[in-house]
């Protein structure tokens, strides 16, 4: 059973502000979903393939190859700024 307690919990792990009318309202919802799952649970799915792909698409893949190669140097000169010859970046923390 889902409580309106269990639903706070998740909405402050998710960082997300609820009303109390939402939190009753996310509470039956999240009552019937796990219901619904249960449902689900119940199924004889013995004989039943499991379908990964239903539009019959196929993933095109190509070999990857160098083209065209361009000097270090003169790709260093097209960016910002350089040291020791590397492209310097600012820190991401």
């Amino acid at each position: 059973m889902v409580t309106k307690s269990d639903v706070a919990y998740l909405a402050a792990l998710s960082k997300i502000a609820l009303g109390d009318d939402e939190l009753k309202s996310l509470t039956v919802d999240l009552e019937n979903i796990l219901g619904y799952i249960e449902q689900l649970k119940e199924l004889d799915t013995a004989g039943v393939q499991p379908t990964y792909q239903v539009t019959g698409l196929k993933n095109v893949c190509r070999e990857d190859a160098i083209e065209q190669q361009i000097p270090r140097e003169k790709l260093l000169k097209l960016a910002p700024e350089a040291k020791n010859n590397q492209v310097k970046v600012p820190k991401v923390l």
